[in-house]
């Protein structure tokens, strides 16, 4: 379980690496041009009016499923069985040493979920036996001198190494710890006090220490930039601060101050994310970006009695409609940049969201995939405050395998430049344009994936595991963040480069009864050298003939000295038919992909899978090997057209 998180965790933290600064941000302010400091301040609820979540067992029997609560226990129990994991200088250096994220992220991360398990369990049975396991790992983690991951220490003035104690910064697991330990506080704080009236004392001390007073520097911070777009960084903290200040923070002046600041902090997000409400960053982030905001969004609509409310806000409810726009079928969604193709959404989060935003496609969503996956609720992980509302949730909620959700047929983002589409026949397309400096980036304008039945067929092979090569000067080195391993083509040997600058031009969007398509030219995405003058890329359902089709029209400066085409997959290939890939999925479902035998020769090979990067690559397709499909061009010419149809048998 413990790794299972640590690979969530792992694929939704950034680096912290700004975009560039000429990515544009939209000011539009929506929190702060609504409400003053002083009307927010005014309609804040006093600390002890607010109760968000149950004070007594009781109330925890009274709102949430029986089945829940015995989960709950139950994971309290186990806790209670495992000895708090050691968190030392070595495991703290082991990224400078190794480049290994794993083993200190394994220590620090356990210490929490083993808290939060304890503290649900012992708040919602109320028996003191989970009491001195409880104060060991607050103490414990108070003792720490920093709260976050090694990886992020690069905006310490040390830089990365070993936590600088006179040099606290705020990342996303230290706002994280801050709002475990809020939560401690208020689901246990009384009992603590009878231990030691020194133990809640404490908790404020550190997380002042730690989180409230760095963030007072908010320059030195990417995610709080005002000028630079921000990704899932700044929701997935501000959340996290809210909570822990309006929790904690026992004066009052300064209780409503931070949290009119904090709020001030999300709007920086929302000016961050193009009028489309498009995630950039992919799906399996947009459950810490824009799921995140709508947590802070909740918590501030609870301790204000409802005043801060902006769930009208056509940029909030398009924010919140992304996700099923993106939703391919079962648990796989469309997987641009670094996100990954399989998750399993959070079926009472997304209810909550869409009752929220008055979305009966989200609600349905979210009863769907609370019926398929269950609650995603409970210590372990992450967003813990989202996770208590959704055990409150149960109650009114009953999980019912039998729910269908009418998916989208259709959608065009028209600021990170998606579209999807899917046929009548059980094809689903996925395609974009953008530019080489999104959020978690790959160089892969251009790209498309296809699925068939909700299986993958042609696909965006995903990213690798995390380590401090992830996001440094190599990152490019990696295979999955290069062009010529994603759907594209490679000419005369080249890929695309990183950087804005190589974008897509001319992009075109058709959506009609007949065809659902995508044209760009992808020219300016590849580097001078490769003697593009125009590559106009179009990428079709057809849904007439439920076929999909990949058209290119080039004109190169001179004639190519080579001219390749990739396709990835995960599916069985078949070669032997000249003109025709076979295709078999998982499930044994058949597709073709048709080429010019004429003009190609196909070859295939296996990208490796050895060293710490490529681990999970091993397992992420359901064990399916990542195949690249390799289309060389026997007609080298320096003006040219050709196409590919994909079908399903």
């Amino acid at each position: 379980m413990i790794r299972l998180l640590l690979a969530f965790a792992l694929a939704i933290a950034w680096s912290g690496a700004a975009r560039p600064a000429s990515a544009q941000i939209t000011p539009r302010n929506i929190l702060a041009q609504k409400y003053t400091q002083n009307a927010f301040k005014e309609a804040l609820i006093p600390l002890d009016k607010w109760a968000p979540y149950p004070r007594t067992p009781e109330e925890w029997r009274s709102k949430t499923d029986p089945a829940e609560l015995a989960k709950i226990i139950k994971a309290g129990e186990e806790a209670l069985e495992k000895p708090i994991p050691m968190v030392t200088a070595s495991l703290l250096l082991d990224f400078t040493r190794s480049g290994d994220r794993e083993r200190h992220a394994t220590a620090s991360f356990g210490r929490r979920s083993q808290l939060m398990n304890l503290v649900l369990a012992e708040a919602a049975e109320g028996k003191d036996r989970f009491m001195e396991a409880v104060l060991n790992s607050v103490w414990a983690i108070c003792e720490e001198t920093y709260w976050g991951v090694p990886a992020h220490l690069s905006v310490q003035k040390a830089k990365n190494g070993l936590p600088d104690v006179q040099d606290p910064t705020v990342d996303l697991f230290g706002a994280e710890t801050a709002g475990v330990l809020a939560l401690t506080d208020y689901f246990l704080g009384t009992k603590l006090d009878k231990i030691s009236p020194l133990i809640r004392p404490r908790i404020y001390f550190e997380t002042n220490k730690k989180i409230f007073e760095p963030l007072k520097d908010a320059k030195r911070y990417g995610w709080l930039s005002t000028t630079n777009p921000v990704n899932n960084w700044n929701p997935w903290i501000v959340s996290n601060l809210l909570i822990a200040d309006l929790l904690l923070e026992k004066d009052t002046q300064k209780r409503g101050d931070n949290a009119y600041q904090y709020m001030v902090f999300l709007d920086r997000y929302f000016n961050s994310l193009g009028d489309d409400g498009g995630c950039d960053e992919g799906p399996s982030y947009w459950f810490a970006a824009g799921a995140s905001a709508y947590d802070a969004l909740a918590i501030l609509e609870s301790a204000t009695a409802g005043s801060v409310n902006i769930y009208d806000n056509d940029l909030i409810r398009k924010m919140a409609a992304y996700v099923y726009k993106v939703h391919i079928a079962n648990d796989y969604f469309v997987n641009f940049a670094d996100a990954d193709p399989k998750l399993k959404p959070d079926g009472l989060m997304l209810y909550r969201f869409g009752k929220a935003v008055k979305d009966p496609e989200l609600v349905a969503l979210g009863e769907w995939a609370y019926g398929q996956f269950g609650a995603v609720t409970g210590g372990n992980g992450y967003q813990r405050p989202r996770k208590v509302w959704n055990l409150l949730t149960t109650s009114e909620l009953k999980p019912d395998p039998s729910k269908t959700y009418t998916q989208v047929a259709q959608s065009w983002l028209s600021d990170i430049e998606v579209l999807t589409a899917r046929s009548d026949n059980g094809l689903y397309l996925a395609t974009h344009a953008g530019h080489n400096a999104e959020s978690h980036n790959h160089n892969d304008v251009g790209d498309f994936i296809v699925y068939a039945d909700g299986e993958p067929v042609i696909v965006d092979a995903g990213r690798g595991n995390y380590t401090a090569r992830t996001f440094s000067s190599k990152r490019y080195e990696l295979w999955f963040t290069q062009s010529k391993y994603h759907n594209l083509p490679i000419i005369n040997g080249l890929g695309q480069p990183a950087g804005k600058q190589f974008n897509a031009r001319n992009v075109k969007s058709n959506v009609s009864e007949k065809e659902v398509s995508l044209s760009m030219d992808i020219a300016p995405a590849y580097p001078q050298e490769a003697g593009i003058q125009n590559w106009n890329r179009l990428v079709k359902l057809n849904r007439s003939k439920n076929i999909v089709e990949v058209s290119d029209d080039y004109i190169l400066k001179q004639k190519p000295d080579s001219l390749q085409q990739i396709f990835m997959t995960v599916c069985k290939v078949d070669t032997s038919v000249p003109g025709k890939i076979i295709l078999t999925t998982s499930g044994k479902k058949t597709v073709s992909l048709s080429y010019d035998p004429k003009s190609w020769t196909v070859s295939t090979e296996l990208p490796s899978t050895e060293g710490m990067e490529y681990n999970s690559f091993k397992t992420k397709w359901d064990g399916a090997p990542v195949t690249r499909i390799i289309l060389t061009s026997k007609a080298l010419k320096a003006k040219g057209k050709h196409s590919f149809v994909i079908t399903k048998s």
